[in-house]
């Protein structure tokens, strides 16, 4: 006889309409069985086919695109919640939901200004030297994009202010970068003559210098969360997480307390990553999902 039981809910569709469903082996807890959507779940707090709660996922997203090292964050998980996974579950965690967050602000469509400036940073991955481009905005502080290349070729540069461009739906009035040759060719075959190119010997003169010294303050931040990775395709899953943060996430004393998104006339907010991954109250999670 199936034993009823209240007040709890369901995890997929929020129906208090579910029984007991027998004792998971692996975990020791009880399973639960929807009576409205057919569903089976775990009576914790962990999402449909996770092991660990939400917030465990949460606090490794927190930390990691704060700069922490994997070892960092699985010391950090065993002090505040006595589990200490292994590198490769919480990178396992990093790649799958990355890609979640990045998908729920791909349609978003910022309202920047008319400079955008770009920037060349090099790291070791792997033991491969390799370049990040990114292009920001200088009114909204919205970085619009990010690439990653083992060379700085004209193909790169063209690839970097083309996906800006389509993030912006507009071309920029000037675009501000170092002397790299790569930029002479790429911004003239990206944009044409609406566009002004101004190449600066050095971003700590000229303009631009304030904006481009805090710039890269936050990108030491992205450096070292990076640098450990062993694979470029990780680092590119990685990359474009960490785009999602500073646009999203990072609020900006001079953008008056709020993000780059916010500042960009993006309503829709986020307050972090369990946003991002639409696993607030109302959110639904799909049949098809392959948590880990």
């Amino acid at each position: 006889m199936l034993d009823s039981i209240q007040p709890k809910k369901c995890k997929y569709c929020d129906s208090y309409h579910i029984v007991r469903w027998g004792i998971s082996k692996e975990t020791d807890s009880q399973r639960l069985r929807c009576q409205n959507c057919k569903r089976t779940f775990m009576d914790n707090d962990a999402l449909p086919g996770m092991k660990k709660p939400a917030d465990q996922v949460v606090l490794a997203f927190n930390t990691c695109y704060q700069g922490m090292s994997l070892n960092a964050i699985r010391r950090h998980l065993q002090k505040m919640y006595n589990n200490y996974p292994s590198d490769s579950t919480v990178y396992e965690w990093i790649e799958k939901f990355t890609k979640k967050a990045v998908k729920q602000t791909i349609n978003y469509k910022p309202e920047v200004g008319d400079v955008w400036v770009t920037n060349e940073t090099r790291i070791n991955i792997g033991g491969q030297e390799v370049w990040i481009w990114d292009i920001i905005d200088t009114k909204t502080r919205f970085l619009l994009a990010s690439h990653l290349s083992t060379k700085r070729t004209i193909s790169d540069a063209r690839v970097l202010l083309t996906e800006a461009a389509r993030k912006a739906e507009k071309q920029p009035k000037v675009v501000i970068t170092d002397h790299l040759a790569a930029y002479i060719d790429g911004v003239e075959f990206s944009f044409g003559a609406g566009t002004k190119h101004l190449p600066l010997k050095s971003f700590r003169t000229g303009l631009g210098t304030q904006f481009i010294e805090r710039f890269y303050s936050t990108l030491k931040v992205r450096t070292k969360a990076m640098h450990r990775l062993k694979s470029i395709n990780n680092a590119k899953n990685i990359l474009q997480g960490w785009l999602v943060h500073y646009n999203y996430l990072q609020r900006h004393e001079e953008l008056g307390d709020r993000t780059p998104a916010q500042k960009a006339g993006i309503k829709h907010i986020f307050k972090n990553w369990n946003d991002l991954f639409g696993w607030g109250t109302s959110a639904k999670i799909d049949r098809e999902d392959d948590y880990c």
